[in-house]
C-alpha cells in the first residue's frame, strides 16, 4: 500500500452524521435512510477515484456490515479503489476487502500481521491509527503498511483523542518513519497543503468527501496541490 508520487485520498465513512439529513429515516422503504445516503456517498467516492474507502461502521451488526462492504467492494473494484474495514477482520475476509484499518481497542497489530504473514497473504493491507510518536513506531515495527496521525486540526469526529497535533508535530512523524503517514482530523482544502509539505503521503477525512456537493472536483483540488 505505498502511497506513490500523489496523495493518497481517503474517505472515512460516518452513517451517522446523514441521520440529520433532510428525509432521513431509517424506515424499511429506507431509500432516504442513513445507510442508503451511505451507499450513494460510497459510490460517488468510488467513481470520483478516491484512493481508499474505510469503513468506519463498527457498530452495524455483522450481516449488515458485511453487505455494506460487500457493496463497497463492488463498486470499487473495477477502478482499483481499495476499500478497507475498522476493527473487523473477520468481515474484511468475508467481503474481499483490501484490508483492515486497526484502532486503539482493536485486534492487536501483531497479531493479524502474524496471520497475514502464515496465510501468505502479504497484499492484505494493515493500517493504523496513531496518536503519538512512539505509538508511530511501534505500528512500523510490528508490520502496519501505513498509519494515521492526529488529529492534527479542531474537528468533532476526533475530540476524545485530545487537542490537536499541530503540523510541527506531523511533520516529526513523517520523518522518523519509513511508511506511509495519512494526516486525519479537521483536513480541508484549505490546510491539506500544510500537511503534504509536513511530509504526509495523503490525507484522510470523513466530511471532506461525504459532504462535498462534487468530491470529484475535490479530489481534482487536492491532487493539484
Amino acid at each position: 500500500m505505498s502511497a506513490g508520487h500523489k496523495p493518497v485520498l481517503c474517505y472515512v465513512t460516518d452513517r451517522r452524521a446523514f441521520e440529520a439529513a433532510p428525509g432521513a429515516s431509517d424506515s424499511p422503504s429506507g431509500q432516504n435512510a442513513p445507510l442508503q445516503l451511505l451507499r450513494d456517498s460510497i459510490r460517488k467516492a468510488a467513481a470520483a477515484g478516491i484512493d481508499w474507502i474505510q469503513i468506519r461502521e463498527s457498530d452495524l451488526g455483522t450481516h449488515t456490515l458485511v453487505e455494506l462492504t460487500r457493496f463497497a467492494v463492488a463498486e470499487t473494484r473495477a477502478s482499483g479503489v481499495r476499500s478497507l474495514v475498522n476493527d473487523r477482520l473477520d468481515v474484511a475476509l468475508a467481503a474481499g476487502a483490501s484490508g483492515i484499518h486497526l484502532g486503539e481497542k482493536s485486534l492487536p497489530l501483531e497479531a493479524v500481521a502474524e496471520w497475514r504473514r502464515s496465510k501468505g497473504r502479504a497484499e492484505f493491507g494493515i493500517g493504523v491509527s496513531c496518536h503519538s510518536l512512539e505509538s508511530a513506531r511501534a505500528a512500523e515495527r510490528c508490520g502496519a503498511n501505513y498509519i494515521f496521525f492526529g488529529p492534527i486540526f479542531e474537528t468533532p469526529s476526533k475530540a476524545a483523542f485530545g487537542p490537536p497535533q499541530g503540523i510541527g508535530r506531523l511533520s516529526e512523524i513523517c520523518a522518523s518513519v519509513k511508511i506511509p503517514v495519512l494526516a486525519i482530523g479537521g483536513v480541508n482544502l484549505e490546510n491539506a497543503h500544510a500537511c503534504l509539505a509536513a511530509g504526509a503521503s495523503g490525507i484522510a477525512a470523513i466530511r471532506l468527501f461525504q459532504d462535498a456537493e462534487d468530491v470529484t472536483a475535490v479530489a481534482a483540488n487536492l491532487r493539484g496541490i
